[in-house]
């Protein structure tokens, strides 16, 4: 075998064997993004399935919830269900007061946790890692567990004994109340604020100090720099922060309960909708004739509590809407600084 022969039997070898694995390589290429494709696909339907379900039943009129034959798409649209959740819920006033309370909420919180972590971030002082330790805590530790005690401070609020002594010797009860409810807030002990303390700090130690360094030559005070370096800088996670601030407490029940009965919440009407929707089937139906039921059948009830979560969710997809690109960044550019 000539030389020549033996090499193009070599080139030619090569040739199919590359071939071959870029063959392969592309088989398994399409195959992952299949298998990617599915997975995503699943993780979606498994999210969004239950809500749409939910925006099914809220335009079913009520016989149609009775009908086997009617699956996915009502055979008799109605928007009554919506009329009816709107009054039930006075959806009006309760809308407005939400975003009043959770939006005053959510700024003082997010100014609570930004000077914490920040002084987590930059400062030392005594006692520092059990401080933070008692941050993890707020983490960890579910607001269920410290209820008695929440209970009991608010309904004998008392500082250092001095509001006993501006009010008679007795003190104040700030249960029911929203200024209870944003004290919490204020004093960084609010929903989920260890975790934005941990996400703040771990957020300012990335920063580099040669910024505060550079406004101290400029003769920038500490608090100065702060505000006007620090704080502008971080405006990608303080949007991330306030944005899950406002959407967790729009959807609290725990500390909405606690403090804000006697304020018109949606989360607190959503949780008695049912009772709700019982009282005033009674009322409607109680001038009709003997064979109309008193209670408000099971169907139509689990119908109205459809209808009426996806009334109280709507606020949050408008917002998460209209602030999506500016989350996306915020996250991204955090990625980046982190």
């Amino acid at each position: 075998m000539s030389e020549v022969t033996y090499n193009n039997e070599h080139t030619e070898n090569w040739g199919n064997i590359s071939r071959n694995y870029h063959k392969k390589k592309k088989a398994l290429e399409i195959a992952f993004k299949v298998c990617r494709a599915v997975l995503l696909f699943g993780m979606c339907f498994l999210i969004i399935q239950p809500l749409l379900d939910k925006l099914s039943v809220s335009f079913m009129a009520e016989q149609d919830l009775y009908d086997s034959t009617v699956i996915s798409i009502p055979r008799n649209f109605t928007t009554g269900n919506y009329r009816t959740a709107w009054q039930l819920l006075n959806y009006g006033n309760s809308l407005f007061e939400t975003i009043l309370i959770v939006t005053v909420s959510s700024i003082l919180q997010i100014a609570a946790c930004t000077l914490a972590a920040y002084g987590f971030a930059r400062y030392k002082f005594p006692l520092k890692s059990f401080w933070f330790f008692c941050v993890m805590l707020i983490i960890v530790i579910p607001p269920h567990t410290i209820m008695a005690s929440l209970y009991l401070n608010f309904h004998f609020f008392d500082v250092f004994g001095i509001v006993r002594l501006f009010n008679h010797g007795d003190p104040i009860n700030l249960l029911n109340s929203v200024f209870g409810y944003w004290l919490l807030s204020a004093t960084g002990m609010g929903l989920k604020s260890g975790l934005y303390i941990f996400m703040l700090r771990q957020y300012f130690r990335g920063m580099p100090k040669e910024l505060e360094e550079a406004a101290w030559v400029d003769g920038c005070g500490k608090f100065r720099t702060f505000i006007q370096i620090m704080v502008p800088d971080a405006s990608p996670m303080l949007t991330s922060c306030f944005l899950f601030s406002f959407v967790w407490q729009w959807t609290d029940s725990f500390y909405s309960t606690l403090f804000l009965n006697n304020y018109r919440m949606l989360s607190s009407g959503l949780g008695s909708i049912a009772e709700r929707v019982s009282q005033w089937w009674a009322a409607v139906n109680s001038v009709s004739g003997a064979g109309v039921a008193s209670t408000a059948p099971v169907g139509y009830v689990q119908a109205m509590i459809a209808t009426g979560m996806l009334m109280c969710l709507a606020p949050l997809i408008i917002l998460y809407l209209v602030a999506q690109r500016a989350f996306v960044e915020s996250l991204s550019q955090t990625g980046i600084k982190m």
